[in-house]
Parts: C-alpha cells; structure tokens; sequence
C-alpha cells in the first residue's frame, strides 16, 4: 500500500502561483510513477502531468497546462511537487495524487490515490 496525502491548495487570484506537495508513505516511493490529475465540479477527472519513477525522469503534460505548470519530485523525500504558474479560473478544481506503475495519462493505470486538495482561482 501506497498512503499519498496532498497539501498546498487554496484560493488565488488569475495569474497567481501555488505549490502543491503530495507525500507519500509505505511502499518504495522511488519504485512508482506519479502523476497529478484534477476534477472540476460536473466533470471527468483529467490529466495534468505525471512525472516518471526517479528525480529528475521524463515528465508529461496536459496541453492546457503545457509551460504554466512543471511536476517534479524528490525521491529523498517522498514527495511529488506540481508548481502551478499563470493560473486561470479553468484551473479551478480539485487536484489528485496519483502513484503507479508507469507515467501514463490514464486515470485507470494508477494503483493509489490522495483524497485530494482543492484549488480556487478567481478572476
């Protein structure tokens, strides 16, 4: 079992930054993929990006957040970090955690998930 706890959401205003954290506990964290995915109220939950197993691997991104926002993680730590720069209103949602086996865009290919953390962007 992989327990991943999210932080660092919040309300912001158009063109602002956050920083979200998820941190991870149990299995080898250096063994899984993680990726970030979010859902807005009425809607599918979508990929965000996902960042292979080591430090400083091939990352991956939605093309509505391509060059606003870069995932990385510190294995050393067991955390996977999502920078979000240039925010919009059509950001606002609640953003997941996602651990699996491989760095894919699929929802369905990730073995463990946060409880989520949201993110309000006003206009």
């Amino acid at each position: 079992q992989v327990q991943l706890v999210e932080s660092g959401g919040g309300l912001v205003q158009a063109g602002g930054s956050l920083r979200l954290s998820c941190a991870a506990s149990g299995r080898t964290f250096s063994n899984y993929a993680m990726a970030w995915f979010r859902q807005a109220p009425g809607k599918d939950r979508e990929f965000v990006a996902a960042i292979i197993s080591w430090s400083g691997g091939a990352t991956y991104y939605a093309d509505s957040v391509k060059g606003r926002f870069t995932i990385s993680r510190d294995n050393a730590k067991n955390t996977v970090y999502l920078q979000m720069n240039s925010l919009k209103p059509e950001d606002t949602a609640a953003y997941y955690c996602a651990a699996g086996r491989l760095a894919t865009r699929t929802s369905g290919q990730y073995d463990y998930w946060g409880q989520g953390t949201q993110v309000t962007v006003a206009s």
